[in-house]
């Protein structure tokens, strides 16, 4: 093992975090919105607009984000009043391209999950919470969108370990994150094996840390976990008793 090898590349790869971070952080919060929007399309009621989420939702989650980021990005260019349009300087530029077809996929599977979770709020809570006077605003705040939460945070957390992960992509498209970052040190190095190991480990650190923090979340959403005795708490990986 060539540990000032591993060592460097432990440094030149590490560099690329703050853009996989923000890649990854900016497509969520764009793609979380746009998932409320598709959700409250699919359960609004109104045909038309059910029937335009679903279809985004299909196209979305039945191709590949590879293929949704190459079309972005080489086949927006070759629209004419896009290429000569006011959003030109940015679609030409691979981030904002990367960015925007990392969120329109979040999107489409991030919708899915809001709406299972919506779906899952108990009806007799409902029912119980417009029995003592609650409604409207107030009825969404303190009953539906706390167990709403509370059901879709785990399918949530996944989607955003995948999307770490999908910011690999963005390296195809020449930005120079952790993959690109490896990729390009493979090139000077022709040890794969070894900078993929680490870029690997890059991952499973930075996954590490937001399952982590997803754990906590959970469980302060969870004040029957909170009160109830240690004994018949969910153990934890890694806790030690």
């Amino acid at each position: 093992m060539d540990l000032p090898f591993l060592l460097e590349a432990v440094t030149r790869i590490s560099a690329g975090i703050p853009l996989t971070l923000q890649l990854a952080v900016t497509s969520l919060l764009v793609g979380l919105v746009l998932a409320l929007l598709l959700a409250a399309m699919r359960l609004s009621g109104v045909l038309p607009l059910d029937w335009i989420a679903r279809v985004y939702v299909f196209v979305f989650r039945g191709t590949p984000l590879l293929v949704q980021m190459f079309l972005i990005y080489y086949g927006l260019p070759q629209v004419g009043f896009l290429r000569y349009g006011p959003l030109w300087p940015y679609l030409r530029e691979p981030w904002w391209c990367a960015l925007l077809a990392l969120a329109l996929n979040t999107a489409a599977y991030g919708s899915e999950i809001i709406r299972g979770g919506l779906l899952s709020v108990p009806q007799g809570q409902v029912e119980a919470a417009r029995a003592c006077g609650m409604s409207g605003v107030k009825l969404f705040r303190r009953i539906i969108a706390p167990v709403a939460l509370r059901q879709a945070l785990p399918g949530y957390s996944n989607e955003m370990i995948l999307m770490v992960k999908a910011t690999s992509l963005a390296s195809i498209i020449t930005l120079m994150e952790i993959t690109g970052l490896a990729h390009k040190m493979i090139s000077e190095s022709f040890r794969a094996i070894e900078v993929f190991v680490v870029a690997g480990a890059v991952y499973l650190a930075i996954n590490f840390a937001i399952t982590r923090l997803v754990l906590g979340l959970e469980y302060w959403l969870s004040p029957h976990l909170r009160d109830a005795p240690e004994s018949a708490r969910p153990k934890v990986l890694g806790e030690v008793h």
